[in-house]
């Protein structure tokens, strides 16, 4: 027997929401109604949603027997009062996609008889269809307030095709700020090596400019040398851990390191250092590195 349909609302027609609403789509589900406060909203639910109407939080608390909130998360306490207000039937399923945050936020709509899980996509999204297949890939972590609201939780994300991970309550800001160090965080990290890559291989910006108009310039290179060894590096580190270290830090090699901050100093941008400094001290220590080492990431000019 196949599990039962539902008729699912989407608050709102974001990355998130349209991508996890394609999931239960392909999965069965009737997703009838979505909110779409933007033009950009609209066009994307009118592509990737095109059988759900733009519909208003009353008429999403009426028709629905999911209500997916998949907003950030600076607005979903407003939106939770919003939807008390409009008083879904006791038995509604609301999940709410918020990293940071279990079900306790969701306490109003509990109290109105709701079902209440939190159902967060370890995922980064960009807005296309590229989003929802990345879901079968991934992990939700999942809360929620009883074993009922577990089953259900859980049950959603398998029929998405991902895999649920039980965070508790307690446990979610945790959980929210490792991924966001490990993700957001590596954005900055790669930023910058980008950037003082590319003027290792091509220059200042003045002298970049001038280079431009010679035949055979690449505008992309940093990006081809770095990616290869990056993209390694994250394999290993998924795979190994800290063993997975290599070059100068995990040599012990404090002349190298010195020299290395002293090329970074010299950059336009004089936050970049920093950043390597801070990493380094923190992969020296994971690394059980020399006093030599730690000295050298000490040091200030």
């Amino acid at each position: 027997m196949s599990p039962a349909r539902l008729r699912v609302g989407i608050v709102s027609a974001g990355r998130v929401g349209t991508a996890l609403g394609q999931a239960l789509l392909a999965a069965g589900h009737d997703v009838s109604a979505v909110v779409a406060r933007s033009p950009q909203s609209a066009a994307r639910a009118a592509q990737r949603l095109p059988s759900a109407r733009v519909a208003d939080i009353p008429d999403i608390a009426a028709g629905s027997q999911l209500i997916l909130l998949a907003v950030p998360d600076t607005r979903l306490s407003e939106v939770v009062d919003e939807l008390a207000v409009a008083r879904p039937a006791a038995g509604t399923i609301v999940a709410h996609t918020a990293g940071a945050h279990g079900v306790d936020i969701l306490a109003p709509l509990a109290a109105l008889g709701a079902i209440t899980v939190a159902l967060h996509p370890a995922m980064t999204f960009v807005g296309t269809d590229d989003d929802t297949a990345r879901l079968a890939s991934s992990c939700f972590g999942i809360t929620s307030a009883d074993e009922i609201g577990d089953a259900i939780a859980a049950s959603l994300v398998l029929e998405m095709g991902a895999t649920p991970v039980r965070i508790a309550e307690a446990d979610r800001n945790l959980y929210h700020a490792s991924l966001a160090h490990g993700a957001n965080n590596l954005i900055a990290l790669i930023s910058d090596a980008l950037t003082a890559l590319t003027v290792a291989i091509e220059g200042p910006v003045g002298d970049r400019r001038a280079a431009a108009t010679v035949d055979g310039a690449d505008p992309g290179i940093a990006q081809r040398v770095l990616g290869p060894l990056v993209r390694a590096s994250l394999e290993n580190v998924l795979e190994m851990g800290p063993a997975a270290l290599t070059g100068p830090v995990a040599r012990d090699d404090a002349a190298t390191v010195r020299r290395h901050l002293a090329a970074l100093a010299a950059l336009p941008d004089t936050e970049l250092v920093d950043g390597y400094r801070a990493l380094s001290a923190r992969a020296a220590a994971q690394s059980g590195a020399g006093p030599d080492l730690r000295d050298a990431l000490e040091d200030r000019p």
